[in-house]
């Protein structure tokens, strides 16, 4: 079988600081953030000649005129919500891998709670399509708070989920953010009872079972092993990638089996492709909007069988030092929410062992997950030889 595992690699990631509030736009944070990755990486501006334009903000012919690139030979977008950082990496994949272009810039930004947080942005029904503006959204259901909750209940009610499966989430987080200084969580701690006080934003999810809202961007430089050689940084290898899309996409409730996200089909490809299996990862990253979305897919990627999630978080197994750290940044729970961008950045420095006190030890194998709207799904097996 014919697939991109280890045909690219991640060569520089870069970041911006994470706010909630700033002066700046969105497109002077990705231009930020691709300016860090291309210290990180050792390149110039006018070396990248492939761009997977972020979803929001900008777009790839807007960031090349303001980069100085004058021969842009490849330029997409994927709109796939927060699964598209993951699949904007296989789509830069493809692009090295096939001689397309040779370094590919994927940006992420946007000001997330100075512009676009949910309580500041109104909604227009009649520019809405399918499911969503047809049925969820007029009788109520405006957010994806409450898009997920239901799925959530529904967990809780078929396999008797309870709350200590979504704290473990929650607690362990912002545990894990008290170890990253660029966490906007970090030096503000977390414990059960201040968890099990905290306000309902949509049953079963409390106000510590969501994401943030905040402003900021980074970015990821994809180039071939070759060109790899010659540049600053260790590479990141794309061992396995793939992507998954659940049927009909834009509605939970006409599903056979609510539970069989894109993430379900995705995930058996993309370890065989890496050739790996559950027992070789060392870390995974995992898309953390809300604490029960985390949870189903770990359910989804075949770490334990349906409806055994609860046991399977129990007793520290997801913390740092325990068998399988989890958001090792704190996630969007409790580092930011760039749209999982910020997951990729962060697997590749435990790839790199650039994470400090949050390194996790001789890590060789990583994964990154990524979810979008009513469960599409990424996910990329990263490796550090």
């Amino acid at each position: 079988m014919n697939t991109l595992s280890d045909k690219a690699c991640i060569v520089g990631i870069g970041q911006t600081e994470f706010t909630r509030g700033t002066e700046k736009t969105e497109l002077r944070l990705l231009l930020e953030a691709t300016k860090n990755a291309l210290d990180d990486a050792g390149l110039e501006a006018h070396e990248i000649d492939g761009i997977v334009g972020p979803p929001v903000a900008s777009t790839s012919e807007q960031l090349a005129a303001n980069l100085g690139v004058k021969e842009l030979k490849y330029a997409s977008t994927v709109l796939m919500g927060g699964a598209s950082p993951v699949v904007a990496l296989q789509t830069a994949a493809m692009a090295v891998a096939s001689g397309v272009a040779e370094n590919v810039l994927v940006p992420l930004g946007w000001n997330g709670y100075t512009d676009r947080r949910i309580s500041k942005v109104g909604t227009n029904i009649e520019a809405i399509a399918g499911s969503l503006g047809s049925y969820y959204i007029p009788h109520g259901a405006v957010s994806p708070v409450q898009w997920y909750a239901w799925l959530a209940t529904r967990h809780m009610a078929m396999y008797g989920t309870s709350p200590d499966a979504l704290a473990e989430v929650a607690l362990s987080s912002r545990a894990n953010a008290q170890l990253n200084p660029n966490a906007l969580m970090y030096g503000r701690t977390l414990n059960r009872e201040q968890y099990d006080d905290s306000r309902w934003i949509s049953k079963p999810f409390r106000m510590f079972d969501c994401c943030l809202e905040n402003d900021g961007a980074c970015a990821v430089i994809v180039s071939s092993p070759q060109r790899a050689r010659d540049l600053r940084k260790k590479p990141v290898f794309i061992s396995g990638i793939a992507e998954g899309h659940p049927y009909p996409a834009d509605d939970f409730s006409s599903r056979e089996d609510i539970f069989k996200i894109g993430l379900s089909d995705a995930a058996p490809r993309a370890f065989a492709a890496a050739g790996v299996n559950h027992s070789d990862i060392d870390f995974m990253q995992v898309y953390d909007c809300f604490s029960f979305v985390a949870l189903l897919q770990i359910e989804a990627m075949g770490f334990c069988e349906r409806g055994e999630v609860e046991d399977y978080v129990k007793g520290g197994r997801l913390r740092l030092g325990g068998e399988l750290p989890m958001n090792t940044h704190g996630g969007l729970h409790s580092e930011a929410h760039i749209w999982g961008m910020n997951h990729i950045n962060e697997a590749v420095k435990q790839l790199r062992g650039e994470c400090g006190d949050r390194q996790v030890a001789d890590a060789k194998v990583g994964l990154v997950t990524g979810w979008g709207d009513f469960g599409d799904g990424g996910l990329a097996v990263l490796r550090n030889d």
